[in-house]
């Protein structure tokens, strides 16, 4: 079945079983039985990931846009937000078996996964894809490095999934400790890869790096290959990239315009359709075009975000989260979030004029899963411009 079949029958079923998606399509003027390409749901508005927030509070858990009955998913996660994901009862659900492959993961190997596993969906992507390539698995989340760094080398470990800022630190580690590493391939995502760092880990523990692109709500969407620039476009989705204000698909020509990443979900379970990621990239070939044979057409990867919310350490930061867990904090007046990096590995700091630091670092963390430090400011120091908002100051290389 072509991409475009399977995305017809995904809009009949979205249509049929989806309460949220009949209306959208409707209101769209958009009839399920003639949609035949991507550009047939044009006119139908795209759904930002904010716009899940108050959807899915009105009718929980999902909003109207399961595609099944909940108790027939085999997992339930709860994003910040909060957003709620729920995952199909099928092998690989979340399609990250070809980014694993592609790295030369597989039978036979063992894969550290050093994603959280706690309400995220993060760690069972790549926990069953490994398992789906015939891999072993351990479960290792996020924490516990130096226990962690042990297991690398005791194990006998030869994949990672995670950070790449965390597999540099967590190699490093095993041989501060005097184990080895036996690493050789790796998936990396959730954060920006610098190519210094890649370049690093290759030349000093000779280890296969490639980049995945995904989120919470859609899975994979893209996957580096090895064998060219830029990212493939995975198997179960179909994606434009749209300008940002207008929802309009921007041409892809041989170097595509920056725009924001639209995806449809071609899965019965969480049909998508016209999905705003919030991402930046742009196309950067056509179809066919890549040494690899996959004639699927490659994205530049992530190259920014249209919207507030930040990415640091995997994990999406927005403004009115931090917003809402201050708004009691006694004695706060103004605040703003800066985000640099030390080395491979992002830091938040919480610039704030008043309020206790303890209590602060509690209420982001509550908020937004990461550990912040706090640095308290004199009175004035925040200027009205800045206050409430995240200042992202990281360079990529």
């Amino acid at each position: 079945m072509t991409k475009e079949e399977r995305l017809a029958q995904t809009v009949r079923h979205a249509y049929a079983n989806a309460p949220a998606w009949r209306a959208r399509l409707d209101a769209a003027g958009i009839d399920p039985e003639r949609v035949r390409a991507e550009d047939d749901l044009n006119p139908l508005p795209v759904l930002h990931k904010e716009d899940l927030v108050p959807l899915q509070a009105a009718a929980l858990p999902f909003g109207g846009l399961l595609g099944q009955a909940v108790g027939e998913v085999a997992r339930l996660f709860m994003s910040p937000g909060p957003i709620y994901d729920p995952e199909g009862a099928i092998p690989d659900y979340w399609r990250f078996g070809p980014a694993l492959q592609s790295a030369g993961i597989g039978q036979g190997d063992v894969v550290m996964v050093c994603f959280n596993y706690h309400l995220s969906p993060a760690g069972f992507m790549f926990d069953s894809a490994a398992r789906a390539l015939g891999a072993a698995v351990i479960p290792a989340g996020i924490g516990q490095m130096e226990l962690q760094a042990r297991l690398l080398s005791d194990l006998g470990v030869t994949g990672y999934a995670g950070l790449p800022s965390y597999l540099a630190a967590l190699l490093d580690k095993c041989r501060e400790l005097g184990g080895t590493p036996r690493v050789r391939a790796a998936v990396v995502s959730g954060e920006m890869l610098p190519e210094s760092l890649r370049a690093r880990l290759r030349a000093e523990y000779g280890i296969t790096m490639l980049q995945a692109y995904g989120t919470a709500d859609v899975g994979c969407i893209s996957q580096e290959c090895g064998h060219g620039p830029g990212q493939h476009v995975n198997h179960g989705v179909t994606v434009q990239v749209c300008d940002p204000q207008t929802g309009v698909p921007l041409p892809p020509g041989e170097v595509g315009e920056v725009g924001e990443v639209v995806v449809n979900l071609l899965s019965p379970t969480y049909p998508m359709l016209r999905f705003g990621t919030g991402d930046l990239s742009a196309w950067l070939a056509a179809p066919g075009t890549c040494t690899c044979g996959n004639p699927a057409p490659r994205l530049r990867g992530v190259l920014g975000r249209c919207g507030d919310a930040v990415k640091v350490r995997g994990m999406f930061v927005h403004p009115s989260q931090l917003a809402a867990a201050l708004a009691e904090v006694p004695g706060l007046q103004r605040w703003h979030a800066l985000i640099t990096r030390s080395g491979d590995v992002d830091l938040l700091t919480m610039h704030c004029e008043g309020g206790d630091p303890a209590m602060i670092k509690e209420r982001v963390r509550e908020a937004t899963r990461i550990r912040a430090e706090v640095e308290l400011l004199a009175p004035g120091s925040i200027r009205e411009e800045n206050h409430r908002k995240i200042i992202d100051e990281r360079k990529w290389d």
